[in-house]
């Protein structure tokens, strides 16, 4: 992928932050947007540049101030790091100290040994390795992908802490833990100084395991929660009510198949949206709302292949509150609380 050159004359709307609202993460003084653009599918060397670019500044135009990023999002893997660097230098480097930019490692990376899991010398290989990606001097966030129980957790914590300490990292958090990790990793970061800002947990209305300890261990930590795949994957928006469209996610993805998309998960979206349609919205728009319905969560992370989508999307934070009437018949048709759905 070779960086487009065109239309240097951009410039982020001047009004940006008029109405834009933030959210504290947990006891931090880091404020992040209640929906923030998530990287994980949408941005590598298989989709066109211009169309991540022009997500991205419709994003920043609309105050949202946080990007998550991965060392393996693309494809390939580092793909969504160096289109995010792209826009970066052609676009968003004079803004730069408006963004939070988080990216995360845990998972395979490279070959051999030192190429996943959680030692020190991976997570700090991979974060040298994401600035270099994304041509930044440090990250806003960085994340431990997933606990590795080949490596104490205080060598983890410690990796952590050193990124912090070296500069290369202002806060740090952890990503699919259970809630007895995340708590022993709070203390040890406590103990080291740098406290664990966020808790990264899947969380929508079909999958609602992180009610059952996680979220309740992320606040006593002191952290917040950044919540990806509030929409089910696409499951809690209007593509699969009817079925699985030819050439939509469900066909083509390696996180979800047509399998997934049961029945049972129809019904239950086609009720949903009767609840979304009387309140004025759509599927997605309610099931975001849903998931800031928790006080504990600082961010919903979504994803975006176009504009379109993007707007309707943060389009959700302009409806009303949820009123208890609403939540007791959406508990009717989401998972049980602190449960997920089977797929």
């Amino acid at each position: 992928m070779t960086e487009d050159r065109a239309d240097r004359s951009w410039r982020p709307y001047p009004e940006r932050y008029r109405d834009a609202r933030y959210r504290r993460a947990g006891r931090s003084g880091l404020l992040l947007p209640p929906v923030s653009l998530g990287l994980w599918q949408n941005f590598g060397a298989d989709r066109p540049l211009e169309g991540a670019r022009a997500v991205l500044r419709r994003a920043f135009d609309r105050g949202v101030t946080h990007v998550d990023l991965a060392n393996n999002y693309g494809p390939p893997y580092g793909a969504a790091e160096e289109t995010f660097g792209q826009v970066l230098r052609s676009d968003l480097a004079p803004y730069r100290d408006e963004l939070a930019v988080a990216t995360k490692a845990g998972y395979d990376m490279w070959p051999g040994p030192y190429g996943d899991g959680g030692s020190r010398k991976y997570l700090l290989a991979s974060l040298d390795a994401s600035l270099r990606r994304t041509g930044l001097s440090y990250v806003d966030v960085f994340y431990h992908h997933r606990r590795d129980p080949g490596t104490p957790l205080e060598e983890t914590a410690g990796a952590l802490d050193a990124a912090v300490r070296s500069g290369k990292a202002l806060y740090v958090g952890v990503s699919n833990y259970s809630p007895e990790d995340v708590t022993l990793v709070a203390d040890l970061l406590r103990q080291l100084g740098t406290p664990l800002t966020l808790v990264q947990p899947r969380y929508s209305m079909f999958d609602r395991r992180p009610e059952a300890g996680l979220a309740q261990a992320a606040e006593r930590a002191g952290a917040g929660l950044a919540v990806f795949s509030p929409l089910a994957q696409g499951r809690l928006t209007d593509r699969y009510l009817d079925g699985v469209p030819e050439g939509s996610r469900a066909t083509r993805s390696a996180y979800l198949s047509a399998a997934d998309v049961t029945e049972d998960v129809r019904e239950r979206a086609r009720a949903l949206d009767r609840v979304a349609a009387a309140r004025g919205q759509s599927l997605a728009q309610l099931a975001l709302r849903w998931v800031l319905r928790e006080e504990r969560t600082t961010t919903a992370l979504i994803g975006a292949s176009s504009v379109a989508q993007l707007d309707a999307n943060l389009d959700a934070l302009d409806g009303p509150a949820l009123e208890a009437g609403e939540l007791a018949e959406i508990d009717r048709h989401a998972a049980p609380a602190g449960e997920s759905l089977p797929v």
